[in-house]
């Protein structure tokens, strides 16, 4: 069976003295826009004489049994952050369901995405249809329930950051590539 479209990408946060990692694979077969814009931001793209980039940048809404948020490069409180098409982008659809582990773009209502996403601890179906799903936690996902327990020890808006991130090479990504089998598991 042939490989899916996809890009690898990964996050290394850092809270108290750990320092973990997180891998993704993003769905540019479903979400071509989304994930670009995603992906850009990962790389530290300039926009307008701005650069717009996740590292430096903090988990500003951790919420246990439920999610990370992050992705404000710029405010670092919710309030902020934008995409590389400008402020916000539309909703591209809602093929992709929120299973555990899954990232989202987070939004203030329809169409309002910029460059803040989250990343789900637990199934969040109620999110369907309101939220741009665009990939999903293929390593380190075990990291994602250290960062809550963390949070939820240590609590403060400024105590989870992304110290580094990028794409991982077609060689580094090769043992998440997507097979057509697995697609079931993702609608």
């Amino acid at each position: 069976m042939a490989a899916i479209q996809t890009t690898c990408v990964f996050l290394l946060v850092q809270f108290g003295k750990d320092v973990e990692k997180i891998i993704l694979r993003l769905r540019n077969d479903v979400v071509p826009k989304t994930v670009e814009n995603f992906v850009q931001i990962i790389k530290g793209v300039e926009k307008n004489g701005e650069k717009l980039s996740y590292k430096g940048s903090y988990f500003h809404r951790i919420i246990k049994n439920f999610m990370i948020q992050g992705g404000d490069f710029d405010k670092g409180d919710g309030t902020g952050g934008k995409s590389i098409y400008g402020r916000k982008f539309e909703d591209e659809n809602f093929t992709l369901k929120h299973k555990a582990g899954v990232i989202s773009m987070a939004n203030a209502g329809p169409n309002t995405n910029g460059s803040q996403f989250f990343i789900t601890e637990i199934e969040t179906d109620w999110l369907d249809g309101k939220h741009v799903v665009f990939g999903a936690v293929v390593e380190g996902f075990e990291n994602i329930k250290k960062i809550v327990d963390f949070s939820v020890k240590n609590p403060g808006k400024k105590n989870v950051k992304i110290v580094d991130c990028g794409v991982l090479s077609a060689e580094e990504a090769a043992p998440y590539e997507l097979k057509e089998e697995d697609l079931e598991k993702y609608l």
